[in-house]
């Protein structure tokens, strides 16, 4: 009897010994919601199964809202050229890409030097205000924009909206906090697909709808307010939308915890992290340096690379398209950039939805983000031949192009995405974003400038032995994606090794 008690007192002892050192960790927390605070609702209603409507729902309010922040950024590029020749400030037609360029680099200057700083705001007094400023900033200054009645008011009410509009980060923040954990990266390809739609519905918006008066005279008469201000209907739908989905925020959840000097975590992630706070943890994780990251920082290094190059690359694209033959261009109008862009952006959200969760899933976000990479450069360096094209395959070719092209710029940068939320832990999910932002926008100020700058300088060496005219500035835009493409090999690029804990999250 004496050997029996001994023998179950030492295996009650190792029973509790194995529920303290495996089970507590590893096991999920009994939560704690406190009753005012909206991210403990969000957590709560999170805890109940995801149907596919609210799934669904969650889902087009981060579409819409990046749709809102990405619209402003690209509708300008198919008039932009024509809008800044009637400003009369180049003094040759070539150097009309330059100015361009420099009026599209005003908004990424702009939220270059404000990113981080609506990041941090987003992480003190919650996400929803932040996008609510945002997405109201888009309203009031898109608006002005196309009321410019000179280049440098255009420059300056562009770098305005830029600084007010930094909805990327906090929406990418809001993504994570507002999904389950299974659907958090879906949520995240939502936010790049709808980023890469708006930077390609956006010109064809713009393309469609700038000129109203030339395009569509039974509609818009002559020598009225359309013809005055011949770019503002572009910019007036994009507003006109805007102002809906801000009234829609009024009803979205916040989703940031506040309890009131409690510094208790109640979603999975954290909760998780409360039983390894046990051990003395917790403090050392919520002051942990990002910019020492390294799986962070080595993945938004790429993601700048790649984000100049599709912004320079649109921009180069747009201005091409339209410039004159002689000048190595295609001599489209602002409909025929319309045209082209639409389809593409069509088969973009065809191709995140239906082919590229499970292309993802057997390859993984880095390796089919390099292959892209290294597919996108000879069909890039190809885009300068398709000038010798002309009327129904002229069409068919560059629109086959082109969504070949976004479709494989979409697939690096959602690659990027995934690995950015990935290398950090929930609670600094916020400042993350906002400095992937700061780096994105800075990179992106760069862009437009440039690019603007080098086509005028290839149209003026149309006769040069190497690589004569629009040649050479594909092949510019080539060298950004190659630097891009070296940035995803080890040992500039480290994954964050799993541990236990993540494996459950």
């Amino acid at each position: 009897m004496k050997k029996g008690a001994q023998r179950n007192k030492w295996w009650g002892s190792l029973r509790n010994m194995e529920e303290e050192n495996v089970e507590q960790p590893l096991l999920e927390k009994k939560k704690k919601y406190y009753k005012n605070c909206p991210g403990c609702k969000v957590d709560e209603a999170k805890e109940m199964s995801e149907g596919h409507s609210v799934l669904f729902t969650k889902l087009f309010i981060v579409w819409m809202l990046v749709l809102c922040a990405s619209l402003p950024i690209s509708s300008l590029f198919p008039f932009v050229y024509f809008m800044v020749r009637d400003f009369n400030i180049a003094k040759t037609e070539a150097d009309i890409s330059s100015y361009a360029g420099y009026m599209g680099s005003a908004f990424m200057l702009g939220r270059c030097l404000t990113s981080l700083f609506w990041g941090t705001i987003a992480d003190r007094i919650g996400r929803k205000p932040v996008i609510v400023i945002g997405i109201t900033s888009v309203v009031i200054f898109n608006t002005l924009f196309a009321l410019s009645t000179s280049f440098w008011m255009a420059v300056i009410v562009r770098f305005l909206l830029g600084c007010l509009n930094s909805l990327l980060g906090p929406v990418k923040a809001y993504v994570t906090e507002l999904l389950r954990e299974e659907h958090q990266a879906l949520g995240l390809s939502t936010v790049s697909a709808a980023w890469g739609v708006g930077l390609i519905i956006g010109p064809a918006l713009g393309g469609y709808l700038s000129q109203p008066v030339e395009k569509y005279p039974h509609i818009f008469p002559k020598d009225s307010f359309w013809d005055k201000f011949p770019y503002f209907l572009p910019s007036f739908v994009i507003s006109a939308l805007a102002f809906v989905v801000a009234i829609g925020c009024i009803w979205i959840p916040e989703t940031l915890h506040n309890h009131h000097g409690s510094d208790e975590s109640l979603d999975d992630s954290n909760g998780l992290e409360n039983g390894r706070s046990a051990g003395g943890n917790e403090n050392i994780q919520k002051n942990e340096n990002l910019f020492l990251n390294w799986p962070l920082m080595s993945s938004i290094i790429p993601y700048c690379i790649f984000s100049l190059h599709d912004i320079t690359c649109l921009e180069v694209f747009s201005l091409w398209a339209v410039s004159p033959q002689r000048l190595g261009g295609l001599n489209f109008t602002t409909d025929d950039v319309g045209n082209v862009l639409s389809i593409s952006g069509l088969a973009l959200i065809i191709y995140q939805i239906s082919i590229y969760p499970s292309v993802e899933k057997a390859t993984g976000p880095v390796s089919i983000a390099r292959i892209s990479s290294i597919l996108s450069i000879p069909l890039l360096q190809s885009y300068p031949f398709i000038a010798l094209l002309s009327g129904l395959a002229l069409y068919i070719v560059l629109s086959i192009f082109t969504i070949l092209k976004n479709v494989l710029s979409i697939t690096i940068i959602t690659g990027l995405l995934l690995l950015q939320n990935r290398a950090v832990e929930q609670h600094q999910r916020g400042a993350a974003n906002g400095i992937a932002m700061t780096g994105m926008s800075l990179f992106n100020a760069i862009g437009p400038a440039t690019g603007g700058t080098v086509l005028t300088w290839s149209q003026k060496r149309m006769d040069a032995s190497f690589l004569p005219g629009t040649h050479m500035v594909f092949f510019f835009l080539n060298i950004v994606e190659a630097i891009g493409l070296l940035m995803m090999f080890k040992p500039f690029l480290v994954e964050k090794k799993k541990t236990n804990i993540d494996q459950l999250q």
